[in-house]
Parts: C-alpha cells; structure tokens; sequence
C-alpha cells in the first residue's frame, strides 16, 4: 500500500476494496462465499432447534453446543453481507464507526468461540475422567456462569483495541482499506502515526486467549486419552473415545486454521496479499460452515433427529 502526504482527519466514511489483485472476479468469489455462508446458517439455525426444543439433549454438552451454533451464525452474519455488498453490488463504502464496530464484533466472536471450545474440552474431560462427579460438577448454573465468563473475557480483551484505535489515531493517511472486511490490523495500517503499541496489543490478545485456550484443550485431552486407554473393555474404550471425536475435529479445524493464518500473515510477505485474505477470511467462515456438519455426522443423537426432522 503506498501512502501519500496527505492526511485525513477522523475520516468519517472508509472503503473496503476487496480482494486486491482479484477485483475483477471478485463476484465469483462471492459464490462459494454465500454457499458457505448459507450452509453455516441453516446448519447451525437446525442445530439450536433440534436442542431446544428436545429435552433430551438440555445437557451442559449440548447446551454448549447450542452455544457454539449461535456463536457462528453471529460471527459469519457480521463480515459476510458487507463482503457480498462490496463483491456483488459495488459498495465498498463503511462508515468508520460501524467499520470499528464490525471489527470489536469479529475478534469478540472469535474470544468466545475460543472459550466455549474450552468449555467442551473441560466438559468432556469431567464426563469421562470423573464421570460420577459429572452431575454435580457441571450443573446449569456452572454452564451459565462459563458462558458469562467466556463472553466477558473477549470483551475485556476487544474493548482496549477500540479505544487505543479512537484516543491514539486522529490522522490517517489513506481511507482504502485493502480488504474484504474491517480488520484489526488493517485499519491500524491506514493510520499516521506509531501504531507499535496497536500490533503488539494485537498480538498479546492473539497469544493469551489462544494460548490459553488451547494449552488447557490440549491438558484436557491428554488427561482423556489416559484415561480412555486404562479402561479393561475395548468397547468401552471406543464408546469413550467416540464422543470426543467430533469435539476434537472442531478443535483442530479452529485453531490449524487460526495458527496457519496467523503465521502466513506475520511471515509470509513474499505471498502476494490476495493469499492472506482469503486464508483470513476462510478461517472465518469455514468453522461456522462445518461444525454443524461435523456435529450432524458424528454425534448420534444429534444425526437421529436430524433425520426424524428429514423423514418426517
């Protein structure tokens, strides 16, 4: 991005151009993107239904599960229909305050996202290292207070970057933004001034909440597997192991595609910047795309009422 010697102040409107060095097919692009995005909205909309409104499935597993279903579809529901808006219908314009928010909304959805995945591995872990103390331990009220906690952290953590972005950046020395969507690090690029402070905040939410998260995932399932293998029945064992499966597909799938963004973004300059939005956005929008699809194949009573839903 070059920049010039002239200056706005608190720009009131920004632009999003896109993907740079794909604008002329950009509006193809868009079709998987709205494929996706519709699949994740159906997938996960069916998922909170189908627990709601079966008592069978209001344990802490699935009612985190409900959790991670509402936390996708606001997650891909605030960068997909502006991103639509700016491949399809040629509005790239965002008023600076909704660009900010739009960026506080992205990384707060992703903390929380990150925390309930936390919560699944802890519960998981309970059920299956400690299973008689199960019931006690993860009451409703605990499962309420986790998500209170997990949606609390991520907005403790977001709320700082929204305001070094307001008190320390008046100046700016472009208003094209060389994105699909308002992200943290490519606003802070259009500003003039040091913006130091700003990428390293960045990178100390990235590493604690991340780091955090996954060190005690992975704890967990250490723990698990331990467990699972010490038990004298084979069919026991597969039993155990079996639900866990599709936990750790989700897993794996957030935090790969969260660690290859990332080190594609910070190392990879010689890639050419339509690579590391695509990647960026795909990190984005694949997890809400496939949990559903994950949690529909493997978990057994999710996939019986699904095809009652179906069938009937």
């Amino acid at each position: 991005m070059t920049f010039s010697n002239i200056t706005v102040f608190m720009p009131s409107v920004l632009t999003l151009i896109g993907i740079p060095g794909l604008e002329a097919v950009q509006r193809w692009i868009g079709i998987p993107f709205c494929a996706m995005y519709l699949t994740a909205m159906v997938g996960n909309s069916l998922l909170l239904t189908i627990i709601k409104s079966e008592p069978s499935l209001h344990e802490p597993m699935y009612v985190f599960l409900g959790m991670l279903a509402a936390t996708d579809i606001a997650l891909a529901s605030s960068i997909i229909p502006k991103m639509l808006g700016v491949f399809w219908f040629h509005v790239p314009e965002i008023y600076f305050d909704s660009c900010l928010l739009q960026m506080c909304l992205i990384h707060t959805f992703q903390g929380i996202e990150s925390g309930i995945l936390l919560a699944m591995a802890l519960d998981r872990y309970v059920a299956i290292c400690y299973p008689l103390r199960y019931v006690t331990i993860f009451t409703h009220q605990l499962v309420t207070q986790i998500h209170s906690v997990a949606v609390l952290r991520a907005v403790i953590f977001v709320a700082p970057s929204l305001l070094l972005i307001n008190c320390r950046f008046q100046f700016y020395h472009t208003t094209v933004i060389s994105h699909c969507y308002c992200e943290h690090m490519a606003i802070v690029k259009l500003a003039a001034g040091d913006v130091q402070v700003n990428k390293i905040y960045g990178l100390f939410v990235a590493f604690t909440v991340a780091g955090f998260d996954l060190t005690f995932i992975a704890l967990s399932y250490i723990h698990i597997f331990i467990t699972v293998f010490r038990l004298p029945q084979k069919e026991a064992r597969f039993k155990a192991f079996n639900t866990c499966i599709a936990h750790i597909c989700v897993f794996l799938q957030f935090y790969l595609l969260a660690f290859f963004s990332f080190f594609t973004h910070r190392f990879g300059s010689h890639i050419p910047p339509y690579i590391h939005i695509l990647f960026s956005t795909m990190y984005l929008l694949v997890p809400p795309f496939l949990n559903p699809l994950v949690y529909g194949v493997k978990t057994k009573q999710i996939r019986i009422h699904v095809i009652k839903i179906f069938s009937s």
